[in-house]
């Protein structure tokens, strides 16, 4: 089958983003459901918490090994492991009666969920050519925050209606389901072994680990990534609605509208910004571009001591989402400057980079809240200095970007070439 014209890739690009939407809503579903949790199973807010960010930890650890798990064996396998993995994790969670449960079933959620995006990256970049590639994989971005979108009102009126075990039992089965979809598309229409493995000579994993961990170009899209996904994760999803509350005294129903605005941005940027790139047949730049755009924005609030007129901390908010949306071209680099046999890893490795950046900013950004109020009594001077964080990210993104390397054509017949710096 010749993939790259075959109108069935749409049904594989329909099928595998579907898979992701629902994935991707359910990283932050249980956040809808924390009050009931500490009534129902008895529990501090520290408990959940830690239950909470554990599927997140488990899904960064994962991303590298992931990626050369996907690069040995193919991708179809993963995905379609990783969903079901991630249905049974969800169901466990539904049915659970103790907070060990509940911790368990998230563990095996962020092992399904660490599944998902390399192995995407890989089976679109299989099945479609550089340039749809690069405009398809914004989309793919899209559909992410679709998912976190889908894990707000949607899910929330769900959870009234059908009650929380219910409607969190409703989401995994309809991820096993899935699961069996991916299978019969990936695997029986195409007549593809579920686990492929390659004839072409591979490198011993000490010598191919070495040589990725000394490349530019890969610590390049491992720093770009870490400063453009850890402002937007790492703020816009803990902090931005108690800075809403605390700085211009609104409510918190009013507060959340923000992450709205900034997820509408996102939804609209990641498109928008591969569609720009394709057209200019030309990511670097672009990517340079939308960087300086988000470190002018964190800049911003730095600038007008942490307070800016609300009409510009609501357009600063949309901006800085509209510019993640520009991250999914961090994966178009990888797949134009690293040859298919590393793509994966590579991938892992940049994906890396941009959930460590979601893990520190937020431990970071209420150390200094605390540590200012404790010393001025004042949270707005912890506010001011805790911006200094997501600038300093954006500014190490920034350097990521700049001293990566751009080349159109990646030769694949030698699976040691590296690009060259």
């Amino acid at each position: 089958m010749d993939k790259h014209n075959s109108k069935f890739r749409w049904v594989v690009f329909t099928s595998v983003l579907f898979t992701y939407l629902i994935m991707a809503s359910q990283r932050t579903a249980p956040g809808l459901i924390t009050d009931q949790l500490m009534r129902d199973f008895q529990v501090t807010a520290s408990t959940i918490g830690l239950v909470t960010s554990i599927q997140f930890f488990v899904y960064t650890c994962l991303q590298i090994p992931m990626g050369i798990l996907a690069d040995r064996y193919g991708p179809n396998f993963f995905l379609i492991i990783g969903s079901i993995l991630t249905g049974f994790g969800t169901i466990m969670y539904s049915l659970g009666n103790h907070e060990s449960i509940l911790f368990f079933a998230r563990m095996l959620t962020g092992i399904g969920d660490a599944t998902i995006w390399v192995n995407l990256v890989l089976i679109l970049s299989q099945w479609f050519n550089a340039k749809e590639f690069t405009r398809l994989i914004g989309v793919a971005g899209m559909t992410g925050s679709l998912g976190f979108l889908l894990a707000t009102v949607p899910f929330s009126a769900m959870i009234v209606l059908l009650g929380w075990r219910a409607a969190f039992f409703s989401a995994g089965c309809l991820l096993c389901v899935c699961g069996v979809l991916l299978y019969l598309i990936l695997v029986k229409k195409t007549n593809q072994p579920v686990i492929v493995k390659t004839n072409q000579h591979r490198e011993k994993f000490g010598v191919l680990l070495k040589r990725i961990f000394s490349s530019r170009q890969a610590w390049g899209l491992f720093l770009c990534h870490f400063g453009i996904v850890g402002g937007y994760i790492g703020f816009i999803g803990s902090w931005a609605v108690p800075y809403g509350m605390n700085i211009y005294g609104l409510t918190r129903l009013h507060a959340s509208q923000l992450i709205m605005v900034s997820l509408i941005g996102a939804l609209i940027g990641a498109p928008l910004i591969g569609w720009i790139s394709s057209r200019l047949d030309m990511i670097k730049r672009p990517y340079i571009v939308f960087h300086i755009i988000i470190l002018l924005c964190w800049f911003t609030f730095l600038l007008f001591q942490e307070h800016p007129p609300f009409f510009l901390f609501v357009l600063l908010f949309f901006i800085i989402g509209f510019g993640f949306g520009s991250n999914s071209l961090t994966f178009a680099l990888v797949r134009l400057t690293f040859p298919k046999t590393e793509s994966g890893f590579v991938s892992g490795f940049a994906n890396t980079g941009g959930f460590l950046s979601a893990v520190l900013l937020p431990g970071i950004f209420g150390y200094l809240l605390d540590h200012f109020q404790s010393v001025s009594g004042s949270i707005a001077e912890g506010y001011y200095f805790g911006f200094i964080t997501p600038v300093v990210f954006s500014l190490v993104g920034l350097i990521g970007v700049i001293i990566i390397k751009e080349k159109n054509q990646v030769v694949e017949s030698k699976p040691n070439t590296q690009v060259s710096l």
